[in-house]
């Protein structure tokens, strides 16, 4: 969502597999200051075992991997919800790199060789999963080699790691601040190795800009929100070691930062941010199994484009015909709650979402369980406009989930304030609303919480699953008659939809039919009715994030799909049916649900 920051399972788990996952390897230690030239292990997947099911053997194999990936990739592992290995940190350097890879293929081997017709059909299908998984890890590092690529993985890699050390209060505040502490030590060495690994032949000059700008966000929360998050702390010791710990963590952030200029400035970065067709249709069928020709997704997110595009200069002709579509849009921002009153406003809003999906019976709600709509913690705010925080799928004792909001803070001008509140326009909050909380990313959560069938549906995750799930969500819920008549949220809706569906189009033309990044700015503005800063912005993401097509391409699948589950079904057919199955299956790729849904019975 446009300006809103999500913390949710699969997004955070998503962005975890990028910066730091692949396998984690068999008795493998992550980097501390005594073994940062330690020689990385041979790592061997576990052999199937004799007299053992197929079931057994497979998930005797996945659980080895998981347990080793959270012993190589902390940051994930508390990002889960285990938090053995809070105190560790990942180990970027070129030789656990290369250990990496020879791991991902000892599984992916492994793996292979599991006879499919001897799984159950869920077996099976988490079977394509992990596969899908490590081929999509393999890609990464052994073939388009982003780890030598892309500075920002390293520095929101660090960030993250303590962010999420720090966002929840799963353990006593003094437990999590050694943690920190801990974490801390390990941070400039992992930055020295980033710098060893960044190769300016193959790293795009973009990807390094995307990190420049990152990088003050991770400088203030070392240097301003990590110490406020523990300023209530009384042992005087503990207050002097984070000192210590985050000074030097603010220092390698600021010779990194530094870093990366002088590169920008020699003109020294040479590769090219497109990852070609034949790596693109790799990554697209590895993360969500689609095989779909390139030229046959751009006609369906064409005419989709088409569809919107009517719809929306139609619908702001009818709110006001005397001004411009984008004027139209833009002027709804003025109609937005006072300061004071947006926390209530926003509880309220989300009841009456809730109690609108119960009474119409659009999908079924898991839990009596609420989202505490909170103002964000002083520590969040340089990072967030609001988010919804859930706890991770193993997560035991911070089990509260949050939506974060961001209020002015009490020093800023009218004008300041004005500027910030544009952003919580009525219209976006409802939008907003129904995608992050109900009937989008929390009820998929709690749906996921109690009914995903095994670990592998609970740690890998689809985007076209969760971010089409909660972009199909905006829709389908104003179809079915929410705020009936609302032609201003209607128009919202369709921007938001014009947004998504730009990401579509551009992502897949920036990396296989040779569109510039200018261009892909001038698509969002011209096609997309976007204002520049937010075109530029999300230009770039795409130039880093292809697959971002995930949003519009999921809503697309998710409609197709309930069309063939309705002709199954005939006069049996209910919308909350379709979508509460939809959600009893976990985050796998579209596909799987299909086959789940329609076109294999269970074995």
């Amino acid at each position: 969502m446009k300006k809103w920051r999500k913390q949710g399972v699969v997004k955070a788990l998503s962005l975890l597999l990028v910066l730091a996952t692949g396998p984690v390897f068999l008795n493998l230690k992550p980097v501390s200051a005594v073994e940062v030239k330690s020689k990385p292990p041979v790592i061997l997947a576990p052999q199937p075992k004799a007299g053992l099911t197929g079931d057994q053997n497979f998930s005797m194999i996945a659980d080895s991997y998981f347990d080793d990936m959270f012993k190589l990739d902390p940051s994930f592992a508390t990002q889960s919800g285990v938090h053995e290995h809070d105190t560790e940190l990942e180990n970027y350097s070129a030789e656990f790199v290369a250990a990496r890879i020879a791991g991902l293929k000892s599984y992916r081997d492994v793996i292979v060789a599991l006879d499919p017709q001897t799984l159950s059909r869920t077996l099976r299908h988490d079977r394509e999963i992990l596969l899908g998984h490590i081929n999509n890890e393999l890609l990464s590092y052994d073939e388009l080699h982003l780890w030598q690529k892309d500075p920002d993985l390293y520095s929101s890699g660090v960030s993250s790691s303590i962010f999420n050390l720090v966002k929840r209060d799963f353990a006593p505040v003094q437990t999590r601040m050694k943690a920190v502490i801990a974490r801390e030590k390990l941070v400039p060495q992992a930055l020295e190795f980033a710098k060893q690994n960044i190769d300016p032949k193959q790293m795009p000059k973009v990807y390094a800009e995307i990190a420049v700008e990152q990088l003050p966000g991770a400088i203030d929360l070392f240097q301003n929100s990590v110490p406020t998050a523990f300023k209530g702390v009384k042992d005087q010791a503990l207050q002097s070691q984070l000192a210590d710990t985050t000074k030097d963590c603010t220092l390698a952030l600021k010779n990194y930062q530094t870093f990366l200029q002088e590169l920008i400035a020699k003109d020294a970065c040479k590769g090219n941010f497109a990852y070609g067709e034949d790596a693109y249709k790799k990554k697209l069928l590895y993360e969500e199994m689609v095989d779909e020709p390139i030229d046959s997704l751009l006609v369906r997110g064409e005419k989709e484009l088409k569809r919107l595009q009517t719809e929306f200069v139609a619908l702001a002709k009818e709110i006001d015909a005397s001004k411009s579509p984008q004027k139209c849009y833009e002027d709804l921002a003025k109609e937005h709650p006072k300061p004071a009153q947006l926390l209530t406003d926003i509880r309220n809003l989300l009841e009456r979402i809730r109690k609108f999906c119960v009474e119409q019976k659009i999908v079924s709600i898991a839990s009596p369980e609420r989202p505490q709509v909170a103002e964000s913690p002083s520590f969040m705010r340089a990072l967030t406009f609001a988010s919804m925080d859930v706890p991770g799928p193993f997560e035991k004792k911070a089990m509260q989930s949050f939506y974060y909001v961001t209020l002015p803070e009490p020093d800023w001008t009218p004008a300041h304030v004005e500027e910030h509140m544009r952003s919580f326009s009525n219209c976006d909050l409802l939008c907003t609303s129904i995608h992050e909380a109900y009937p989008g990313h929390f009820v998929m959560y709690l749906h996921v919480k109690q009914t995903a069938p095994t670990k592998v549906r609970k740690l890998i995750g689809s985007g076209l699953t969760d971010e089409g799930w909660a972009h199909y969500c905006e829709q389908m819920l104003l179809d079915e008659g929410f705020n009936k008549g609302d032609k201003k949220l209607k128009l919202v809706q369709l921007h938001d939809a014009l947004l998504r569906n730009c990401r579509y189009i551009v992502g897949l033309k920036m990396h296989t039919k040779g569109m510039s990044l200018q261009d892909g700015i001038k698509f969002f503005m011209e096609q997309g009715y976007q204002e520049k800063a937010n075109a530029e912005r999300e230009a770039k993401r795409g130039t880093s994030d292809p697959t971002y097509l995930v949003y519009t391409l999921g809503k697309l699948d998710i409609l197709a799909l309930r069309d063939d589950y309705k002709k199954l079904k005939g006069d049996q057919f209910t919308l909350r049916d379709f979508h509460d199955k939809f959600l009893s299956t976990g985050y796998p790729p579209i596909k799987i649900i299909r086959e789940e849904m329609i076109l294999t019975p269970e074995k």
